[in-house]
């Protein structure tokens, strides 16, 4: 028994030392009080397991895909960061144009604040000792209204 049980449970030869033909198997006997008693047919074989060949294309199909969605990847960021860069320097040049306008009119009001004593002296006005003002909402007259003043 324990030679059978040996040979069943060995370990296969390395594939390239195993031979090309098989070697031929003894025969397995039934023993007492076994299957063979109760009227059913058996003969016991050791079998192997088929070996799976494992094919490398579909790996090798994955690492291609994985390496072309990572390159696309790489152009479609790379275009996007130009056309931003493209539309940022544009935005800060209108920025700079704008910033030069606002310059230009401040200027044109300090000129025209600082020079508006002399234009309304050049106009024919005179200032106002005590100056009052009407508010439109309720026609209230804010200030003291100097006598006189409108003629």
């Amino acid at each position: 028994m324990s030679a059978l049980r040996s040979t069943a449970t060995a370990r296969p030869l390395p594939r390239t030392a195993r031979p090309q033909a098989r070697p031929a198997r003894p025969d397995l006997r039934a023993l007492p009080g076994g299957a063979t008693e109760r009227g059913a047919r058996s003969r016991l074989e050791v079998v192997r397991a088929p070996l799976q060949a494992r094919s490398r294309v579909p790996f090798l199909v994955l690492c291609m895909s994985l390496l072309g969605l990572a390159l696309l990847c790489a152009l479609l960021v790379n275009t996007t960061m130009a056309q931003n860069s493209y539309e940022m320097s544009e935005l800060r040049r209108e920025v700079g144009q704008v910033r030069q306008d606002t310059q230009r009119l401040q200027a044109e009001v300090w000129d025209a604040k600082a020079s508006l004593p002399e234009r309304a002296i050049a106009l024919g006005m005179v200032e106002a000792p005590s100056p009052s003002m009407v508010r439109l909402s309720d026609g209230v007259v804010l200030g003291v209204p100097q006598e006189g003043a409108g003629q």
